[in-house]
């Protein structure tokens, strides 16, 4: 889904942006308009203003302007105080003179209230939006999805593949398009997914043949095998020779290795390898590949991602509540 309203940091080297940064008339222009603007938070004082950098002019965020509180929580200090240092989007609540420095009034609060009234309110599940990681937990990965307001990304919506992690597929700082997995008229919250964008089993299959032998990331290791994943979507699966090699193994969880393809069988979604090696090598940087384009199939319906025939379905429905 096309909006002008974006991750924080997104506007912010924008000619848009820049033009109305560049001189006190631009930020009037702003102020009038009631456009978002982005500056850099340079300081957080004693009092939990934010002081931010709009180039020609000084910006003051007070702290009941910092940030949108969703119904029933209340402010955290924290993600006040952890915006120095980054853009943050804002509108300018007035304009004024000060012993010869321009001072702009600021409100992220309001930014965010546009956001979610004019843009985040609208959103269904399957809808494919931008996203930027803001920080990890064990259970999943916190996106901005527009003016610093947050999303969760949870651990098993992030790929097929299974991870221990989310940073062992993502960094903060990232972007990301993700896909609307459910919302919560209640509260406002909105859950993400990923793994629905990154291909399904055949579409994955179809980058190896039987034969070849490539690198991979050891995930997880079972009695009947060890995981070795392929793409972020596609994993396969070798044999090991006993318990000790599995106990070796184990201690290489995260790790590159090189693999041989035995054979692919898609009506069992099965990737059947030989480990070569273990942990001395170092695979191929493993990027996330979209193979759904969000200008051309902004919203998905339902998402299979099994070979026809396979029996096991693996499919999302997004027109079904969850």
């Amino acid at each position: 889904m096309m909006t002008s309203f974006k991750p924080e940091g997104e506007l912010y080297g924008t000619q848009g942006n820049r033009d109305f940064l560049a001189s006190p008339a631009g930020l009037e222009r702003a102020m009038l308009s009631g456009s978002i603007v982005e500056g850099i938070a340079t300081v957080c004082d004693s009092s939990l203003r934010l002081h931010v950098d709009l180039q020609c002019a000084h910006g003051i965020l007070e702290p009941q302007e910092a940030l949108l509180c969703r119904a029933g929580e209340s402010r955290k200090d924290i993600a006040i105080v952890s915006r120095v240092g980054k853009p943050v989007a804002v509108r300018i609540l007035s304009l004024e003179k000060q012993n010869g420095e321009l001072i702009a009034r600021l409100s992220r609060r309001l930014a965010q209230e546009d956001c979610v009234r004019q843009y985040l309110s609208a959103l269904r599940p399957g809808d494919l939006i931008p996203a930027k990681v803001t920080h990890l937990e064990s259970f999943g990965a916190f996106l901005d999805i527009g003016c610093g307001i947050s999303s969760l990304l949870s651990v098993d919506c992030i790929s097929v593949s299974r991870i221990a992690h989310p940073r062992d597929r993502l960094s903060c700082g990232m972007s990301l398009t993700v896909a609307v997995k459910a919302t919560d008229r209640e509260t406002g919250r909105i859950y993400a997914t990923l793994r629905e964008l990154l291909g399904t089993w055949e579409e994955n299959a179809a980058r190896f043949e039987a034969g070849q032998t490539v690198t991979g990331i050891i995930r997880s290791v079972e009695s009947y095998g060890v995981f070795v994943e392929l793409t972020p979507n596609l994993a396969g699966l070798a044999e090991i020779r006993s318990e000790e090699h599995a106990a070796e193994l184990r201690a290489m969880i995260g790790k590159g290795a090189a693999v041989y393809v035995k054979s692919i069988v898609p009506e069992r979604m099965k990737i059947k390898l030989v480990l070569i090696d273990a942990g001395n090598c170092t695979p191929a940087p493993k990027k996330l590949i979209y193979y759904i384009d969000p200008v051309t199939t902004p919203h998905l319906s339902d998402w299979v991602y099994s070979p026809s025939g396979a029996r096991k379905l693996i499919e999302t429905r997004f027109d079904v509540p969850v």
